[in-house]
């Protein structure tokens, strides 16, 4: 079990751990999963996020290289750029979703923790002489900073250096740069999963205590309500935005189409997996992703999702749950789950069977939560 450089941090702090991706990380503090959410939608929340990986790709091949492994198109990116793409095998399926900084002479690319060695490997199979793969991931920590507050946050405590602006408010949303916080030199990624505004930020491992501490005490000191934030309010959070976790919305058995990622997709170039990705295009997918609200019961992974009879008893199986939670924001318990393509309108009724009966669901449009940068 890999533990991050803030794990006596969070247990001081009183956090619940638990095993994820490999890593003993914060599930929960005192606060509670529910607060830790809402902190995040109305303030800021602080994650430690050091799980995920970061890759650099640099070399005369490596734009070639990185527009062939990535599902977007990244070419049109200019310097400081993010994006969100998928990295997909010769036969569609997601081995992992993946965003994609174009830096000054190189690229960054940040993977998921568990999926880490799968994605490193893949991309040194595919990479040509001159390409040069570099897994930084242990020199690098990561952690994000995400609410309406975080940027005004971000503009107290840094200073930029190069990049989108004099100040981090002035970065477009989707762009980095680098900024200095404190004598820390931080890349910036005006970026996340919260559906939140707010950044992710990647400086030397060694000083992740000092600038975890900083921000807690920075915003305490300018009356910014900033809280450290675990997992689990992570997952609401993402879920409520819309935003897939790799094995439950996407996986190596789910084809970008299926999970309503075509947009992903750069069907104008060629890249790894595209042929698949048409095939399903051309015939049609076998199912496809919705988010269903459901009354009396819980919706969990793996649960069935079925018709319903007259008598509103289950019927025949039509899909299956990927993943299902109570929101904290929407005041609602819903899922997202695979169903057969009859039944993905919105608005159509079905049933998601809790603990042997039926439970009533909609099919509802997703997000449940519209992003900041959507609004």
């Amino acid at each position: 079990m890999n533990s991050t450089r803030l794990h006596d941090w969070h247990v001081a702090a009183g956090a619940k751990m638990a095993p994820f991706a490999g890593y003993d990380m914060p599930i929960s503090y005192p606060t509670g999963a529910v607060e830790e959410h809402l902190i995040t939608r109305r303030s800021v929340g602080l994650f430690d996020i050091d799980h995920m990986g970061q890759v650099e790709v640099s070399g005369p091949g490596a734009d070639a290289f990185v527009s062939k492994i990535a599902s977007a198109t990244v070419l049109d990116m200019k310097d400081w750029d993010a994006r969100y793409s998928l990295l997909l095998s010769d036969d569609g399926g997601v081995i992992d979703d993946l965003f994609i900084y174009r830096l000054p002479g190189k690229w960054w690319i940040v993977v998921n923790a568990s999926n880490r060695a799968t994605d490193v490997a893949w991309f040194n199979k595919h990479a040509t002489s001159d390409v040069k793969i570099d897994d930084i991931s242990e020199e690098t920590y990561m952690i994000a900073v995400q609410g309406p507050k975080a940027i005004e946050l971000m503009d107290i405590v840094s200073r930029v250096k190069r990049g989108g602006g004099s100040k981090v408010s002035e970065f477009p949303r989707f762009t980095s740069g680098e900024v200095d916080i404190s004598g820390i030199p931080v890349l910036f990624g005006r970026t996340g999963y919260t559906g939140e505004d707010g950044g992710e930020l990647f400086f030397p491992a060694k000083d992740a205590e000092k600038l975890w501490k900083l921000f807690l005490s920075e915003g305490e000191k300018h009356g910014i309500e900033t809280k450290a934030i675990g997992l689990a309010a992570r997952d609401s959070l993402r879920f409520e935005a819309g935003m897939p976790l790799h094995g439950h919305e996407i996986s190596p058995s789910i084809n970008p189409i299926e999970a309503g990622f075509k947009w992903a997709c750069g069907l104008d170039k060629d890249f790894v997996g595209k042929a698949s990705v048409e095939k399903v295009i051309a015939e049609g997918a076998k199912r496809k992703l919705v988010g269903i609200e459901i009354t009396g019961g819980v919706p969990r992974e793996g649960y069935d999702v079925v018709a319903l009879n007259a008598d509103g008893s289950a019927g025949a199986k039509i899909g299956t749950v990927a993943a299902g939670m109570f929101c904290p924001t929407v005041k609602k318990y819903a899922a997202n789950a695979f169903v057969e393509p009859a039944f993905a309108k919105v608005g159509t009724k079905l049933g998601i069977v809790v603990h042997g009966k039926a439970k009533e669901g909609v099919v509802v449009k997703r997000p449940l939560y519209i992003p900041a940068y959507r609004r």
